[in-house]
């Protein structure tokens, strides 16, 4: 007879880490022959450490948590959460808990990660200093800064700027003190951590670089003095220390396993110990000398461990790539192999834009053929070109400088497509998934790019690489003759171009028209709100319309932006942020009313938050009355038009920003699209109304304007291009209008300015010939187009407030006037915000 009797394999740690172990685990055909126990300190099951600082933004640990302990219980795991190994007895393979449970081991995993690195400052050991390392800390964080102003945080490297911008969403006034003479020190270089130290700066946080904390002291009342080698002390409520971390290795190193000489559990590439039935990975485990702090590292370990247990095809650990890209307290930083060009015979390019905030490096071979490294500093937009171009070894271009100078036409640096990428060019580097596994995938049968992310996971880490994944699959398909389907949806049987030649050709003024002529069913959420921007963009009719607000989503619905406590939004236009000191009355006056959030947008306008549906008519009858009109920052279409006060006020204007920015926001008003649509004028150079981030930019010269095109900010930043100089005012207008309606007939659904001259066949060339050269002869008809669109608009709050029959949509509930007693709020510096899950839990109860 053979014995039933499983194995047990035992993980201490339930990080990151330990749980992309357990799901490599899963994936071993061997695991059904073992008991798999999973320990860990927290008793919270595995979570995103990642982004942790939401947690301060009211996600909780549901939403941070890769699953919870009733998953791995539900798949035959054992699990001991909130309990901690106090002893593993190599000889007997067995091993103690705190909790009083002894369990035996056939093969062990360490995965027990680092812990916060604390100095031994005099007085640190005090009830307002904290690490930045679990939820649990978080929680005594908040509740430490409940009530108080400032915040400090001792260290300014990743995880020190990270703490800085959980202090700053909390409220708080908030310091960054660090030793080394520049941020992030191993990251950047001087003039890459001055770039990095202004703009954290002018996001309100003290930087104080150079500076070293001499002694921690508790005043009389309850606060922290911080006294240094040199200047003033430093008062704070709050103290966080981040100043690097260290290897949890103490099981290690009492059990008699050879660890290093400054500490981590030493593995072979097989991440064995120097007992070969334990396994160590993460950042507890060293690697040839070396500790890797990042989780991406840990993540290939993991692989390598469940392999070599499974006594499969082990891929062995032989190190891996530290490069980041990360965006901190907002700032776009990036970092790439020998980004300080240590090797011999390095060469650095560098590109610095200290208007504009940017800082771009590139280190190469010495024959200028191969990267070695780079370094990116509010700007990331090159980072995914420039880490492919070093992972894979491809020969840089032929000017290396042209990878991270601006897009200067035709001396613009040689696109690298993804047929230039090996098998080899990692595409996910979360789950290590590289363009060999996703042409696998669609060899194995898969014909999307959704049925290749749920076959490699691809993408279902960060999900920075999506776009990347898309292209991969939809060039892999395309080269072997598969027509890849462009249908908007399951309904049309055509793109959002298609559809929009449709109705304009055919006259079709309505969803169910077109879906009877040229669709089937009944639409869908993807369908329905496309065509009604399409028929929007032709006609210009309300979409409140008895014919068009089916189709409309929640937000066009009700002319506002739902929040996440199922209230809304309230901005009214401020035409180029221009309002008159009546127009701040009449606003404050509403906001107290109401009783409503108030905060100044980036774009210049002023929105207020908490307003419940039954409110929105009677919040909207006296912004009216008052003369405002709708902001439209629900649609898809014109936001807002940034300026500054130009040649008016300023003594460095040329030309008057404000009257164009106020003209452009009028006639474009209302102007649905298939996104959303942001605009900058600046009355100089100096570019204080930052055009170059918007769709259009218009920026004065002593001659007219410059028009710039295509840009964006958002999760994949765009610096607009130059593509008019010294227009007229006339000159300017028609231009616009021109580029607005091309865009507008020949964009994809959902497709920003940006995106859309990237997927264009010619690019910007192509665009000059099309608007600045008429070359399809469209002109007159572009121009006829935007002229019928100015001469409807209608404000949609307007004629909404003087329909009763569309008034009757804003009701919380159909049979009754009762408000929505799940809407709490809470004060926060003197307004109320939305209550978070376990305050509105306790309000409740306390009513």
């Amino acid at each position: 007879m053979h014995s039933t009797q499983k194995k047990n394999l035992v993980i201490i740690g339930n990080g990151m880490v330990g749980h992309h172990f357990i799901s490599q685990w899963q994936k071993q055909s061997a695991a059904a022959g073992w008991q798999l126990h999973i320990i860990g300190a927290e008793t919270q099951s595995a979570y995103d450490r990642v982004h942790l600082s939401e947690y301060f933004q009211g996600k909780s640990h549901a939403d941070l948590a890769y699953c919870l302990e009733e998953d791995y219980r539900a798949l035959g795991f054992k699990t001991y959460l909130g309990a901690k190994c106090t002893d593993i007895d190599r000889a007997n393979r067995t091993l103690q808990l705190d909790t009083g449970i002894s369990l035996s081991y056939d093969k062990l995993v360490l995965a027990t990660g680092s812990y916060p690195f604390v100095p031994p400052i005099p007085g640190y050991q005090n009830d307002r200093s904290f690490v930045y390392r679990t939820l649990d800390d978080l929680d005594a964080i908040k509740q430490a800064a409940q009530g108080r102003t400032t915040g400090v945080v001792i260290g300014g490297g990743l995880l020190g700027l990270e703490a800085a911008n959980a202090l700053k969403s909390l409220g708080l006034k908030t310091h960054v003190i660090e030793f080394a003479p520049r941020l992030m020190p191993v990251q950047l270089d001087d003039q890459a951590g001055a770039l990095l130290k202004n703009k954290i700066e002018q996001l309100g946080v003290s930087v104080h670089t150079q500076t070293g904390t001499q002694a921690i002291e508790v005043t009389d009342d309850d606060r922290l003095r911080l006294s240094f080698a040199s200047g003033e002390p430093l008062i704070t409520d709050v103290l966080v220390i981040s100043a690097g971390i260290r290897p949890q290795d103490a099981l290690g190193t009492a059990s008699g396993l050879q660890v290093g000489e400054r500490g981590g559990i030493v593995i072979s590439d097989r991440c064995q110990t120097s007992d070969a039935n334990i396994y160590a990975i993460g950042e507890v485990a060293l690697w040839q000398k070396r500790i890797y702090g990042l989780v991406a590292p840990g993540y290939r370990m993991a692989e390598t461990a469940a392999q070599a247990i499974a006594e499969v095809d082990v891929s062995a650990f032989l190190g891996a790539d530290m490069s980041t890209k990360l965006k901190l307290l907002g700032v776009d930083v990036g970092s790439i192999g020998d980004a300080h060009g240590q090797l011999p015979g390095a060469l650095s390019f560098r590109y610095s834009n200290e208007a504009k905030g940017v800082y771009k490096k590139i280190v190469t071979t010495a024959d200028g053929k191969k990267l070695l490294g780079a370094m990116l500093v509010g700007d990331n937009g090159a980072y995914d070109t420039l880490l492919q171009y070093h992972l894979n070894d491809i020969d840089l271009p032929a000017e290396p400088d042209s990878l991270i100078l601006p897009n200067l036409g035709s001396n613009a640096a040689p696109a690298l497509g993804v047929d230039a990428l090996p098998d080899s060019a990692t595409i996910c580097s979360c789950l290590n998934v590289n363009k060999g596994d996703i042409v696998a995938a669609i060899d194995a049968g898969c014909a999307s790019a959704g049925e290749v992310k749920g076959a490699t996971q691809a993408s279902t880490g960060c999900g920075g690489c999506a776009a990347m994944l898309k292209e991969v699959v939809d060039k892999t398909l395309a080269a072997r003759g598969v027509a890849i389907d462009t249908s908007i949806c399951e309904h049309f049987p055509h793109t959002r171009q298609e559809l929009y030649h449709l109705v304009q050709i055919h006259d079709l003024r309505s969803f169910d028209t077109l879906i009877a002529q040229h669709g089937t069913g009944l639409g869908c959420e993807i369908c329905k709100p496309t065509v009604s921007s399409i028929l929007a963009s032709i006609y210009n009719e309300p979409v409140l319309n008895p014919a068009h607000v089916k189709l409309q989503d929640t937000n066009d619905t009700f002319l506002a932006n739902m929040q996440k406590d199922g209230t809304y939004s309230v901005v009214p236009r401020i035409a180029g942020g221009e309002i008159t000191p009546a127009g701040l009355i009449k606003i404050g006056e509403l906001a107290q009313e109401f009783n409503l959030y108030t905060k100044i947008t980036g774009g210049q306008r002023i929105d207020m938050f908490g307003a419940q549906l039954h409110e929105l008519p009677l919040i909207w009858r006296q912004l009216v009355d008052a003369g405002f009109e709708t902001g439209q920052a629900y649609g898809k279409s014109v936001r807002t038009v940034k300026s500054c006060v130009g040649s008016t006020w300023c003594r460095f204007g040329v030309q008057d920003s404000v009257n164009m920015a106020i003209l452009i926001e009028n006639r474009y008003k209302g102007l649905r699209a298939p996104h959303k649509l942001k605009f900058g004028v600046s009355g100089c150079t100096r570019e204080c109304a930052e055009a170059q981030s918007k769709d259009v930019g218009i920026i004065a010269t002593e001659n007219g304007w410059n028009l710039y095109v295509c840009g964006n900010g958002g999760m994949k930043p765009r610096h607009a291009d130059l593509f008019a100089t010294d227009l007229s005012d006339i000159e300017l207008i028609q231009t616009i209008d021109r580029f607005l309606m091309f865009y507008i007939r020949t964009a994809d659904r959902l497709q920003r300015t940006a995106r859309w001259m990237e997927n264009l066949e010619g690019g910007l060339g192509y665009l000059t010939e099309v608007i600045l050269n008429d070359s399809l002869g469209l002109g007159d008809d572009l121009d006829a187009q935007m002229k019928r669109i100015v001469a409807t608009f209608e404000c949609e709050w307007t004629s909404t407030i003087n329909d009763p029959e569309k008034l009757k949509r804003f009701r919380t509930f159909v049979n009754s006037d009762a408000t929505d007693s799940n809407i709490v709020f809470v004060d926060e510096r003197a307004q109320k915000r939305p209550a978070t899950k376990d305050e509105k839990i306790t309000l409740i109860a306390t009513v």
